[in-house]
């Protein structure tokens, strides 16, 4: 037993003394190259004649090599002092077919396969058509095509090049058969799915298409009744969960919405705080928010829109004012305090015009409220903006006040103008 184990190391320390002989480096040989060039081996492979070899610096040669993305095999060896390398190289796209797509164009689908690496002339990896079978097979069932399938095909042609099939069957949208919502008290069913643009399938589903699910317009649908709710002093609403479930054949979905609706709050008292700029009794007089009322954060929104214009008119463009309600649980009532935080007063460096090629500067100018060098007034700057678009000249008329670069005081206000026909009857 001891003669066999020592026999054993004898051998395990022979193979080992072996692996480590290392050589010099007399030439290079590159086996198997087809499209790729010598010189992109070489460039690539850390090794050079004259160096010493060993296998330490094979395996981070022929890492160094897969990484270039070339090549599906590669093997390192040496005859005498010649580094031998043998390469397999994967095989080039040289045509890409789509069929059966009809709810995305090929062109689209084209782009998303280039910007995945899948187009003619590029190295084909199967890994990446994988992945984008599983995207493309993802973006359907976004849609609501849930019996949709993608297969891939990969047909081998000469000169190591192959041609990819993706044949698609987008199947049909999956039809909304019911929508329920659950734990709603104070409302009734039928007011809050109004809510919805998500219908269930009745005789205008056909031109409308609002029976169709999809998840982007479901969530929106989720915000609008959770607007609904806080709106209506319910400001502890909370959507507990949505559950999407799907019949076996694929066709018809039906959506189910927890709800907790939590008891309505009245507001206690309306605060301002923070640096005004302006007299306080102008600003008491924008609150739309009062002692008493029903808590609304749509009022609570808009009030806070109504003094950060006000700030606006005065030149304080980059005012941030929020409303923060503070609820109070034991009689069900909020404090509201708007934050003011006016920033810097800026000023208007300079003002642009675009899209006028028949109208000179001159006659819009002549339009303006607002002035260079003056504070950038909110009211000036959209009066300015109604009288362009009284002109007659411009189909549209839009506005915009980018901050100047580098300078925390100034913004640009650009005026965008499309011309329209000046002859009509």
């Amino acid at each position: 037993m001891k003669r066999l184990l020592l026999t054993a190391v004898l051998t395990v320390l022979m193979i080992a003394e072996v692996h480590a002989e290392s050589f010099t480096i007399s030439d290079i040989r590159v086996n198997g190259l087809q499209r790729v060039s010598a010189g992109s081996v070489f460039g690539a492979l850390p090794l050079n004649v004259g160096e010493q070899a060993d296998d330490r610096r094979l395996v981070e040669s022929t890492r160094a090599l897969f990484k270039t993305g070339f090549f599906q095999d590669i093997q390192l060896g040496h005859d005498g002092d010649v580094l031998v390398i043998t390469v397999v190289e994967r095989p080039s796209i040289a045509s890409i077919e789509i069929e059966g797509n009809k709810a995305i164009s090929t062109e689209d689908l084209m782009k998303g396969l280039k910007q995945s690496g899948l187009a003619e002339g590029e190295i084909f990896q199967r890994a990446t058509l994988e992945g984008v079978r599983n995207e493309l097979q993802r973006q359907y069932v976004a849609q609501g095509r849930y019996s949709a399938t993608v297969d891939t095909e990969v047909v081998p042609q000469p000169r190591n090049r192959v041609g990819l099939k993706v044949n698609i069957n987008e199947g049909t949208v999956a039809a909304i058969q019911h929508i329920n919502v659950v734990g709603n008290t104070v409302f009734p069913d039928e007011d809050l799915i109004d809510l919805f643009e998500l219908k269930t399938t009745n005789w205008l589903s056909f031109f409308k298409n609002d029976d169709k699910y999809a998840r982007e317009k479901l969530s929106g649908d989720l915000e609008r009744l959770r607007s609904y709710y806080l709106d209506r002093g319910y400001i502890n609403m909370d959507i507990a969960s949505t559950q999407v479930s799907i019949t076996p054949d694929k066709k018809h979905v039906y959506i189910t919405v927890n709800v907790n609706e939590g008891e309505k709050y009245t507001v206690r008292d309306v605060k301002l705080s923070g640096d005004l700029k302006v007299p306080e009794d102008q600003v008491k007089s924008l609150l739309l928010v009062q002692k008493g009322q029903v808590f609304s954060r749509k009022l609570m929104t808009t009030t806070s829109e109504l003094i950060t214009r006000r700030l606006g008119n005065e030149g304080y463009t980059f005012a941030n004012v929020n409303g923060v309600p503070q609820p109070h649980d034991e009689d069900h009532t909020v404090d509201i305090t708007f934050a003011v935080d006016p920033g810097k007063r800026a000023y208007v460096n300079r003002i642009n015009f675009r899209g006028n090629t028949k109208s000179e500067d001159e006659v819009l100018r002549r339009e303006m409220r607002q002035m260079e060098g003056g504070w950038a007034s909110t009211y000036l700057i959209d009066q300015s903006k109604t009288r362009l678009e009284r002109l007659g000249f411009f189909k549209e008329v839009n506005v915009e006040t980018p901050a100047v670069p580098g300078v925390d005081d100034q913004v640009d206000v650009n005026y965008s103008v499309e011309e329209q026909a000046s002859g009509s009857i």
